[in-house]
Order: structure tokens, then sequence, then C-alpha cells
């Protein structure tokens, strides 16, 4: 985990370079070790309380939705399949995939025909041709 808060914390590239805080659970992995190297680069370890789940829901409703409705149903290659995978799944959580919590509607719909989507029956819908990450059109008919 030290490799982990380094690469972090890295001042060139690291995801934490411009935070204050960093906000986990109470995973035995956050050791002492790992705090003082976040507190070297001014980083807060926040932790959440026990047994307190709701406190994270958007986080814990989005993995449990890209588990269920994607990674249950597909065998990444390689962590470039993986991100490729995941890529796509946000984009379609985003645009395309109507929320329950929204009275059923999609938080940023895509306006426009092109890119891949096309203009539906009634012109007000829209679909998108795609095949997913790595898959290609079949030669045989």
């Amino acid at each position: 985990m030290a490799q982990v808060a380094r690469n972090l914390t890295d001042a060139a590239s690291g995801f934490l370079k411009d935070a204050r805080h960093l906000i986990v659970d109470r995973d035995p992995l956050y050791t002492a070790h790992f705090k003082e190297i976040l507190a070297s680069a001014n980083v807060e370890l926040l932790r959440l309380p026990a047994r307190s789940p709701n406190l994270n829901a958007y986080a814990e409703r989005f993995v449990g939705s890209i588990k269920s409705e994607c990674l249950r149903h597909i065998v990444p290659i390689g962590e470039r399949h993986l991100r490729a995978i995941v890529r796509e799944y946000v984009e379609h959580y985003h645009h395309e995939r109507n929320h329950q919590g929204l009275d059923n509607v999609i938080p940023l719909p895509l306006g426009q025909p092109g890119k891949g989507v096309t203009a539906g029956p009634r012109g007000s819908q829209f679909r998108r041709d795609r095949r997913g990450p790595g898959l290609r059109p079949s030669l045989s008919s």
C-alpha cells in the first residue's frame, strides 16, 4: 500500500496532487505508513465511521450497478480491456441509462445525432450503434 500512496501523491501525475482530503472506509490496508505518506503530501485521511454504508451511498450504488449490469457478464482479458469496458459503461450510465432516482430520466442525454448516434423513426429518439470494446463485425453473413 505504500507504493499506492506514493503513486496517488505523485507531484506530476498523482490522482491526489491537488487534493487536501482522501475519504476512505475502515479497511485495515490504510496503515500508519500509508497515512504518513499522505501527510507528507499535505493530504488528510478521513475515515468513515464504522457500519455506515449510507455515507457513501452514491458510490455504493454505482459499484453495485456496474457489477450487476456489466462486469458479471464479461471476462476482461487484461487491464486495457477492463478500462475500455468501464469507460464504455460509464458513458452508457450517464448518457443512455434512465435512473429511477431521477424519475426514469437520463441524466445527460445525447442531444444530437452524430458519431455513432442515429435518429429514431420519429426524429426524437436516438440509438447508438456499438459493438463494444474489441468487437468487430463478422465477415460471414
